[in-house]
């Protein structure tokens, strides 16, 4: 057994759980039980500077601030870490992260039939307020998929007049099951058949999109249900022959019961599809209400597994399940009894999204140094800290804490967004796997953007630097704290001091090196 494991993986490493024990001791009790099994060493625990900036990205998507950085390394509380992940999940900047992550997550950044691209603000105003709230995770994703709180309705907007996508996209994401292979043919890899696809369409084919006049150019939609109307199954889409419509499929809950529902009565005749301005009146019996219901049910065998790994992947860097959407026979979890653990913990704390990311970052796991032995970008074991580039979102607020550059809290993203987004907006290839591009150094590098956050204006890094009395070995140090969130090296303090005093005024000198730190590899990363 590699002698730098750490001292708490070892404790846990006991094969039985206690009734009481913490899901953090269960987390590492099962990875270190596995990493002896594979005579796999893991990385040591990481400096207090690497764990300081990697959990104020994942928490609240930016960096510390100076203060923030000076106080955590000086403070000899070994509890200090523990302190610091409570303090972040209660800051207000917690739910703003979390809404970032699941917008990406629900839209991607060019979500298809979707040309009302301008209320995605509105829609992540509502989904910050949701993930900022008291209640469970099972109560936004119910919010969702009822689409009656203003600003919910936004979700379905890309899926209009195609209950198939809709169905595609709310089990891939809630349920981590793909199911657009079975929509032609019954699934090659997996169980699902065509007759299970479409029985899950069931619950989407009868919304419709109502919208009404608003301000200017902008329309006001909201999410109507009809109370008729089935999706209708031919076969194979192979063997289909012209001008054939196919059966009527009831809604069907995946891998479970045909949904109960009353009979319409013989006289029901279906309202006219709305005028602009009118809505329809709500079904006596709502297909959205039961699938709401049945998603985010305690016994549902999909969705505590499908989010609980999808977080775990955000923290460590993959799932147990990888990719995190795609939960099939043949794609088993690396680690069958962690997730299990991690599923039921979050399903018995009645899906408390705040306690599951909680205990994931208090683990040894969690807290291992981003170097290590194993050379993989996605070690599979999770014996090393995860290495990621920062969103275009974090990008943008860590350019503002790094530079000491206020923000607008009515455009905290500015009005250069779309050149970051440009830039930095797909960094990843969809499995966490980073993708570098030419066209995010040039900007890097050569963009007034970036060039911006260095300029000297009033209280900036520039000016604290410029108007320091501190020798320049001090102000280097200012530096690298707020840039990057640890003490500079020795040489390095050598190199930037040397560079500083070659000119008589040093202003672009200075201007140069703060440059030079936000343009690193090492700011690009959560280290």
């Amino acid at each position: 057994m590699p002698r730098y494991w750490p001292l708490a993986i070892l404790l846990f490493a006991s094969p039985f759980a206690r009734a009481d024990e913490p899901l953090r001791a269960v987390i590492d009790r099962e990875l270190s039980a596995e990493w002896k099994k594979q005579n796999v060493a893991p990385a040591a625990k990481s400096t207090d500077a690497e764990f300081l900036r990697r959990v104020y990205l994942d928490l609240v998507g930016t960096s510390p601030t100076y203060d923030e950085t000076t106080k955590f390394l000086a403070d000899p509380d070994n509890k200090k870490r523990e302190k610091l992940i409570d303090t972040l999940i209660a800051d207000p900047r917690f739910a703003s992260a979390q809404a970032d992550t699941w917008d990406l997550v629900l839209f991607g950044r060019h979500p298809g039939n979707f040309s009302e691209t301008y209320r995605r603000p509105a829609f992540k105003a509502w989904l910050t307020k949701q993930l900022a709230a008291e209640a469970g995770f099972d109560t936004f994703v119910k919010n969702l998929l009822l689409a009656e709180q203003p600003g919910s309705e936004t979700f379905y907007l890309q899926f209009r007049g195609a209950p198939d996508d809709a169905n595609i996209a709310v089990s891939r994401v809630f349920l981590g099951t793909q199911l657009q292979c079975a929509k032609c043919h019954d699934h090659p890899y997996d169980v699902w058949t065509q007759k299970d696809f479409y029985g899950m369409s069931g619950f989407f084919v009868r919304l419709v999109v109502q919208d009404a006049p608003g301000m200017g150019n902008m329309r006001v939609y909201s999410i109507g249900e009809r109370g008729s109307g089935e999706v209708l199954f031919a076969g194979n889409a192979k063997e289909l022959k012209p001008g054939q419509k196919g059966d009527p499929i009831k809604p069907k809950f995946l891998g479970g019961d045909t949904l109960a529902e009353p009979a319409l009565p013989k006289d029901y005749k279906e309202p006219p599809y709305p005028k602009s301005g009118e809505k329809l009146p709500k079904p006596a019996f709502s297909r959205k209400e039961k699938l709401a219901a049945w998603v985010t049910a305690a016994d549902n065998p999909y969705f505590a597994k499908a989010i609980a790994n999808r977080v775990w992947a955000q923290l460590m860097g993959r799932g147990i399940v990888h990719p995190v959407d795609d939960f099939h026979k043949e794609n088993q979890p690396s680690h069958p009894a962690l997730l299990k653990a991690l599923a039921d913990g979050f399903a018995a704390k009645k899906f408390d999204l705040r306690h599951l990311i909680r205990e994931i970052a208090n683990s040894d796991a969690y807290q291992l140094s981003g170097v290590g032995p194993s050379k993989e970008a996605l070690p599979k074991n999770f014996e090393r800290a995860r290495v990621r580039a920062l969103s275009a979102e974090e990008i943008v607020a860590t350019l503002h804490t790094a530079t000491a550059t206020p923000t607008n809290p009515k455009n905290p993203n500015g009005d250069n967004w779309e050149y970051f987004l440009r830039a930095f907006g797909e960094p990843s290839n969809g499995l966490g796997e980073f993708q570098g591009s030419l066209s995010e150094h040039l900007f890097w590098n050569n963009s007034h953007q970036i060039r911006g956050f260095v300029q000297r204006k009033k209280g900036n890094l520039t000016d604290q630097v410029l108007t320091s009395k501190e020798p320049w070995e001090k102000r280097v140090e200012l530096m690298y704290m707020t840039v990057l969130g640890r003490p500079p090296k020795p040489k390095e303090v050598e190199a930037f001091v040397s560079y500083i005093k070659r000119e008589p005024k040093p202003d672009a000198a200075v201007e140069d090196a703060i440059w030079v730190l936000i343009t690193s590899s090492e700011f690009r990363f959560n280290h």
